[in-house]
């Protein structure tokens, strides 16, 4: 079924179809690179943060 349909779309839009598919998916490649980078970055702070009240002095 979803092979029809891109199937259809190719030969009714030509080459302009797959451009915007594959445009499309290196944005969905470039939100999950970007997400991976922020996640592990918040991992890292919170470790910081850990480490930081870990040494200071209580009082």
């Amino acid at each position: 079924m979803a092979g029809d349909v891109l199937f259809r779309l190719v030969a009714d839009n030509g080459p302009w179809a797959l451009l915007v598919f594959y445009l499309l998916y290196r944005d969905y490649q470039k939100d999950q690179a970007t997400r991976d980078v922020v996640n592990r970055n918040s991992m890292v702070l919170t470790e910081l943060t850990t480490l930081i009240r870990e040494r200071l002095p209580r009082g």
